[in-house]
């Protein structure tokens, strides 16, 4: 089976193309089960995200789809939910989804919070000393995942798109982050959304994956598509990976009930 359960719609504000396009895109190239995982609301950085007022619109899009489309693919209503401490909305952690994906994109620069992945704030790498933003960023990742709200983890290794690396080893930075999902018992997401950036590297890289593979993780796949031609992105070249380094089955959902699938 072919899953991919990392993809946008429009209401994020910098996506393109409309539910029905992605859908059908997805069954053109095989897909079995399409997850759409916007990015969710919260009270910061609106301009990257729905209004939690467009919260019942999204989710009766996605539903809709489900059903109109049941015949022929399995669609899967989700979102994608920053870990932002104090920025969390109940509206999202207890909505009806398949499952939630938790992902970090931000990160405290003295009093204020950088968007590490955003190029208008590339200027705060040259600011401070690069192990230490990587260590703040799987400190971060850690704690996320200890919270016990997600499903996934996504992008795991994303402080790496800009290609800024740590003098440290990598493996050494992350190895508490991959614990801590090892005994939240997540899953971690394959996404190949670093090989359209500078890193040109999937998320997570390979050795990171290993690791993973060596600690009994689980992985999904997502794309992480933002329009039309980024879905199903590279997903042979991610697959082949994960079975070149062991793995054989991924995880799917359905009402936040994972099951195991041979990819």
């Amino acid at each position: 089976m072919r899953i991919d359960l990392h993809n946008h719609t429009i209401l994020c504000n910098h996506a393109t193309g409309t539910v029905d396009e992605y859908i059908e895109k997805a069954i053109e190239l095989g897909i079995d089960e399409y997850g759409f995982s916007d990015h969710a609301p919260m009270n910061y950085d609106p301009k990257y995200r729905m209004d939690i007022s467009q919260k019942s619109l999204y989710e009766k899009w996605i539903n809709e789809a489900k059903e109109k489309y049941k015949d022929k693919i399995k669609i899967l209503l989700a979102y994608e939910v920053d870990y932002l401490d104090g920025f969390l909305l109940d509206e999202i952690l207890n909505a009806k989804v398949d499952y939630l994906i938790g992902s970090v994109h931000f990160l405290k620069n003295k009093n204020d919070m950088w968007g590490f992945d955003n190029p208008e704030f590339i200027g705060v790498y040259k600011s401070k000393d690069i192990d230490t933003i990587w260590v703040e960023y799987f400190d971060a990742i850690k704690s996320m995942v200890k919270t016990g709200l997600f499903d996934i983890v996504g992008h795991f290794d994303l402080i790496k798109v800009f290609k800024f690396l740590p003098k440290k080893d990598i493996r050494l930075i992350a190895k508490d982050a991959l614990i801590a999902i090892k005994k939240s018992n997540m899953i971690l997401e394959i996404n190949p959304a670093g090989l359209r950036k500078p890193i040109n590297e999937s998320y997570p890289s390979k050795q990171l994956l290993e690791m993973a593979y060596e600690m009994g993780i689980d992985i999904t796949f997502g794309s992480d598509a933002h329009n039309l031609e980024q879905i199903g992105f590279k997903y042979d070249e991610i697959t082949t990976l994960s079975k070149e380094i062991g793995f054989s089955k991924c995880v799917t959902f359905d009402s936040r009930d994972r099951k195991h699938i041979e990819f």
